[in-house]
């Protein structure tokens, strides 16, 4: 099976908007949340492979990956670099929207 070459940029807008539909969205905000999310699952791959190896496992099994889920600790937005540039993508339509007269 191919991999698609792009992000599902439509769909990722309208999950984001339905989510938190105050956000008004810059034009690559999409492509930066795709983009976390997938430097997520190459992280949790490699950690998966990792518990495996020190199991003495060729097979990557569920378990490797449930410890490697539960290893990797939620990363606040002060601590992530990935996150800040997607914080300042982002328009936060509540602080920063002109004030109606």
């Amino acid at each position: 099976m191919r991999m698609k070459r792009r992000a599902p940029r439509s769909t990722l807008r309208k999950i984001i908007k339905k989510h938190k539909p105050q956000l008004r969205l810059a034009a690559n905000a999409d492509l930066l949340v795709h983009l976390n999310f997938l430097l997520f699952l190459h992280r949790l791959a490699e950690e998966a492979r990792t518990n495996a190896f020190e199991n003495k496992s060729k097979i990557i099994k569920p378990e490797h990956i449930i410890a490697a889920a539960k290893g990797i600790q939620m990363i606040t937005t002060e601590n992530c670099r990935t996150c800040c540039h997607l914080r300042s993508a982002l328009y936060l339509q509540s602080e920063h929207s002109p004030k109606p007269e």
